[in-house]
């Protein structure tokens, strides 16, 4: 039987979302915690930009060695050769390629400098450009895909096929569908292209998680896999996509769904920490009412719900928070407290990891790690986690290297400077 596989964004896709960011250390840590939920792939940058270049290396680095278990990194780029080949120069092995392919957009956002044709051609040209780069595994993403003819969709889809793209993504890019239309679409495509899809949905009128779990539903149903898309707290452009915990959580608990199979064995007590660390990070709070991990999400006043609750928590809860990784209580600390960071010193940073359980074999070594975990939280601007102390003692090469930052453009321009500065010295 076919089935049902996640494809966390929030490293392409939530970053994109106007106003909130996160840094590059931030994004490894999202990339570590999917990998401990055990995701299918994390779709961890933009291998073509500049900016993007030392973190995809250090993460590159670090799954090669094992931190990101056998969860995916994939990068993402536009479908143009030139995007590809710096993708392949920068050591990624598996990308997503983006078109847009909607007669609207080729209308207004490309102004009729590229029609249907040209899309095609364009894809097709990249996507070779990425096997003739060696890489393994090649996704088609038709962005507005929902707004675009059925038959134009199927056609493009069957080109990126024929080429070897693996698996094809609808965009539902502006939250357009609805559950029965998607449903409906996807039926079509994975029955004509017999390809598996990715449902990629915004929640521009609130129904991403929705169309995300009936897209899903449809291709397994038509005999291909599905690989939902989704982000940590459901983050992403304008209103936001589908969320990532509650799709899960549908999959497994929803009424009806029970029959289908997801394709990993999916750690849910990281999903607690995840949420939190991402909502952190972005400096937003976990809404109240969010799926899993909002301070409601377990919470009973009425009478009539906390008598129930109380003789037995199923009378009102679908799952348990335990479940989710989710404490009891969280308590801080109120007496003395030794943090470590920026302006720390050797004494107190070898103390907080001393109370970790890390004991450096030397000073000297101790204070290379102490250098990074400065340079982390100026970088990061919010005081670091344990979580994140460990993992900068276990991986400081990598971690040196996302932490690098270098304006490559910049450089370039001082280097040529330079030449021809020596050049007319020469002379």
């Amino acid at each position: 039987m076919a089935q049902i596989h996640f494809i966390d964004v929030t490293n392409r896709d939530g970053v994109q979302t106007s106003r909130i960011k996160l840094s590059k250390f931030q994004k490894t840590m999202v990339n570590w915690y999917l990998s401990k939920l055990g995701v299918f792939q994390s779709e961890f940058g933009f291998p073509f930009s500049d900016h993007e270049y030392h973190y995809i290396q250090g993460n590159l680095a670090l799954k090669a060695k094992g931190a990101f278990g056998t969860m995916i990194l994939e990068g993402w780029v536009r479908a143009l050769r030139g995007d590809v080949e710096k993708a392949v120069a920068a050591g990624c092995t598996d990308l997503n390629l983006s078109m847009s392919t909607s007669d609207l957009m080729l209308q207004l956002k490309f102004r009729g400098k590229l029609d249907r044709a040209a899309v095609t051609r364009e894809m097709t040209d990249a996507v070779a450009a990425a096997k003739e780069g060696g890489v393994r595994t090649v996704g088609v993403n038709a962005e507005d895909a929902s707004r675009t003819d059925i038959e134009q969709l199927i056609e493009f889809a069957l080109a990126a096929k024929e080429v070897g793209a693996v698996r094809f993504r609808y965009c539902d890019t502006l939250g357009f569908d609805s559950p029965r239309t998607i449903y409906d679409r996807i039926t079509r495509l994975a029955e004509a292209v017999r390809i598996p899809i990715e449902p990629h949905c915004h929640d521009d009128l609130g129904m991403a998680n929705a169309n995300s779990i009936f897209a899903a539903q449809a291709a397994v149903d038509a005999g291909v896999d599905a690989y939902i898309n989704a982000t940590v707290n459901g983050n992403g452009e304008r209103a936001g996509q589908a969320d990532l915990l509650s799709c899960i959580l549908a999959i497994k608990y929803a009424n009806g769904l029970q029959g289908y199979e997801l394709g990993e064995q999916l750690d849910l007590s990281w999903a607690w920490k995840l949420g939190n660390y991402v909502a952190r990070s972005y400096g937003l709070p976990v809404p109240i009412r969010q799926v899993g991990i909002g301070a409601n999400a377990f919470a009973h006043e009425s009478g009539i719900h906390a008598d129930g609750a109380l003789k037995d928590r199923h009378n009102y809860e679908l799952y348990d928070y335990e479940l989710l990784g989710r404490p009891e209580r969280e308590e801080e600390p109120t007496g003395r407290v030794i943090t470590t960071g920026e302006y720390g010193g050797l004494a107190g940073f070898k103390y907080v990891y001393e109370q970790m359980g890390i004991i450096f074999d030397s000073n000297e070594q101790a204070a290379d790690v102490l250098e990074l975990v400065q340079v982390a939280n100026g970088h990061n601007q919010k005081p670091l986690l344990p979580d994140e102390l460990r993992f900068i003692a276990e991986h400081p090469d990598e971690v040196r290297t996302i932490l690098t930052t270098s304006p490559w453009r910049s450089q370039a321009r001082q280097v040529a400077g330079g030449i021809q500065q020596a050049a007319a010295g020469g002379r």
